[in-house]
């Protein structure tokens, strides 16, 4: 029986590679999520080696605790540090299926690329270009006249996701766009 291939849009971005961990095949991996723990239990994950995604089976996911987004991976067949050396800067992806649905309120930050953002106050503005994330918190991005504008993505400011329509709704920080003009 043939394999399915699964494509890159298939996917989400779970996290990356960072390095070996100890000579038995262990590698340290940075969770790029909000809730790392949901991910101690995976059976499997796909890593991105030079664009080709390769499905491996997840023995093992320790997550630290004084790093909350960095886990310890054991992955099947790799058993050696050698065997790690070509996986170490990969993606590591999950099919999009496995995402449980969000309520109204709530987005993965890769389905709101390209949303409309309408303001509670001045209505249609622009396209959502892309999501910064950092520790601090997430951005979006949208050019407006020409501007690009960073809006906080927080409850305050985002009131509703309207996934069949392909539009954000939020209510922005008085003065936010002057800021920026």
């Amino acid at each position: 029986m043939e394999e399915e291939k699964i494509s890159r849009e298939d996917c989400y971005e779970l996290g990356k590679i960072l390095k070996p961990h100890g000579l038995k095949g262990e590698v340290s991996v940075f969770l790029d999520v909000d809730s790392p723990e949901e991910y101690e239990q995976m059976d499997s994950v796909i890593v991105e080696l030079e664009g080709e995604l390769i499905g491996f089976e997840v023995e093992k996911v320790r997550i630290l605790p004084n790093k909350p987004k960095v886990a310890l991976l054991k992955l099947a067949d790799i058993d050696s540090i050698e065997d790690t050396e070509e996986l170490i800067g990969a993606n590591l992806l999950l099919p999009l299926d496995v995402l449980p649905s969000l309520d109204d309120t709530h987005f993965y930050f890769h389905e709101i690329i390209g949303f409309e953002i309408v303001d509670a106050k001045k209505g249609l503005l622009d396209k959502v270009e892309t999501v910064y994330s950092f520790a601090e918190g997430s951005l979006l991005v949208m050019m407006y006249q020409g501007k690009e504008v960073l809006i906080p993505i927080n409850d305050e400011t985002i009131t509703n996701v309207d996934r069949k329509a392909k539009r954000l709704h939020v209510n922005l920080p008085e003065g936010l766009l002057e800021v920026y003009l």
